[in-house]
């Protein structure tokens, strides 16, 4: 089927899904997640032959962003259901007023329509952006990285069977089966076939959609999160959250990527992050790149420019002493991408300053970065991560998945 066919269908599905009610919607999902479980076998094999075409084409940490697991359906399928039982976003009674002429004017949420999503080698992103969709009553046009094409295919047949069983319409949930860049195109330039473009993936692909689309589009997802510890910050607090927020999952976009340390505790604090990330009776150790004042504590690679400006998606770790905490909001401001940052710090002061300042969708005060996450916010999951300030900011649930009209009723009121 061609891209051009799937954004008809999906046109046609949008009507149909203004007119389900909550308990349809809810239903659907819940035979989507049984659908889901029932497909598992067909799903894992779809999911080996893509892990067999990716090796030694990208890295180990970025093919266990691909792989699936037993566990990991059974994952998704409750994300789905965690998705269902959320409240309805659509239908909200979001303000009202009457007019002096007796209007009664009420905002109301509504389904944006056609939502369209191009992401890259994660296959959870399917499950997890067609229950969105179809929680908050939009259609959705998947277009998936050619790595997980074959995973991400098997998980929307049996998607597409749990809506069908529900007696939802199937083209509510639709994959693009070109995975060139032409079918990423027509979707950036769909005007008037999709109501919004979300992108979720690397820097590159959130560059094109934003440079290319000529429908409206949402910055989502580049991820050069810092931690930053204070002068004041408890260490051994500190050390296990920087060890988190890096090696816990770094092919992930709140993963941290950069660490500032306050210069009067880089001595005592540096040796016992080494310690800990290069530990060779790790599974894992992490590679860290130093700038020079680093560099004389503990021994490392020494970091070019470009490290304070790189998501590394890997166990790397770029390292700076700062002389202040206002030298480390600086830092920030200069080289973040606007996603989320932390600050370690026992100083209320500190912190006050830290949160006010620092411009990012996420700002955490003595925790990890890997919160950053429509699960872990209470969303059930998320269409991604927006790092602009307009209509949405930060991990997108079913509020950022909806817009609003105005219904105004009256009484033969003319102008």
């Amino acid at each position: 089927m061609t891209t051009k066919e799937i954004l008809d269908r999906a046109q046609a599905a949008k009507a149909k899904m203004l007119t389900l009610t909550g308990e349809d919607k809810n239903n659907a999902l819940l035979k989507m997640a049984e659908a889901l479980v029932s497909d598992s076998e067909a799903i894992l094999k779809a999911n080996e032959i893509d892990i067999e075409a990716a090796k030694g084409k990208i890295s180990e940490v970025m093919i266990d962003r691909l792989r699936l697991t037993k566990e990991r359906i059974e994952a998704m399928a409750k994300g789905i259901k965690e998705v269902a039982a959320l409240p309805d976003p659509v239908g909200r009674l979001l303000k009202e007023h009457t007019c002096p002429n007796g209007l009664l004017v009420e905002r109301v949420s509504v389904p944006i329509g056609v939502v369209a999503i191009i992401y890259e080698s994660r296959p959870n992103v399917t499950s997890d952006a067609a229950a969105l969709a179809i929680k908050s009553g939009n259609a959705c046009v998947l277009r998936g990285g050619k790595e997980a094409f074959n995973s991400s295919k098997a998980i929307v047949t049996a998607l597409k069977k749990g809506l069908e069983a529900a007696g939802v319409t199937a083209d509510a949930v639709n994959i693009v089966e070109d995975t060139t860049r032409a079918s990423a195109m027509e979707l950036m330039t769909a005007v008037g076939k999709v109501d919004l473009l979300i992108p979720r993936g690397g820097k590159g692909l959130i560059a094109a959609c934003v440079e290319n689309a000529k429908v409206p589009c949402i910055e989502t997802g580049t991820g050069i999160c810092h931690i930053y510890v204070d002068k004041s910050a408890d260490i051994d607090k500190a050390l296990k959250i920087v060890e988190n927020a890096k090696m816990s999952r770094p092919s992930v976009c709140n993963a941290a990527e950069v660490c500032l340390v306050h210069k009067s505790v880089a001595e005592q604090f540096l040796p016992r992050l080494k310690a800990l990330l290069t530990n060779p009776e790790r599974e894992k150790t992490a590679e860290l790149r130093l700038d020079e004042k680093a560099a004389k504590i503990i021994d490392g690679t020494l970091a070019g420019e470009e490290d304070f400006d790189t998501e590394f998606l890997d166990y790397i770790l770029a390292i700076k002493v700062v002389d202040s905490l206002e030298e480390a909001i600086s830092h920030i401001g200069l080289h973040s991408t606007h996603h989320s940052e932390a600050i370690i710090s026992e100083d209320a002061e500190a912190q006050k300053l830290f949160t006010c300042s620092v411009d990012s969708a996420a700002v955490y005060v003595n925790a990890s970065t890997r919160f950053t996450d429509g699960g872990e916010f209470g969303l059930g999951c998320e269409m991604g991560i927006s790092t602009q300030k307009l209509h949405a900011r930060g991990p997108m649930g079913l509020e950022e998945l909806t817009a609003y009209k105005y219904i105004v009723s009256g009484n033969g009121q003319i102008r």
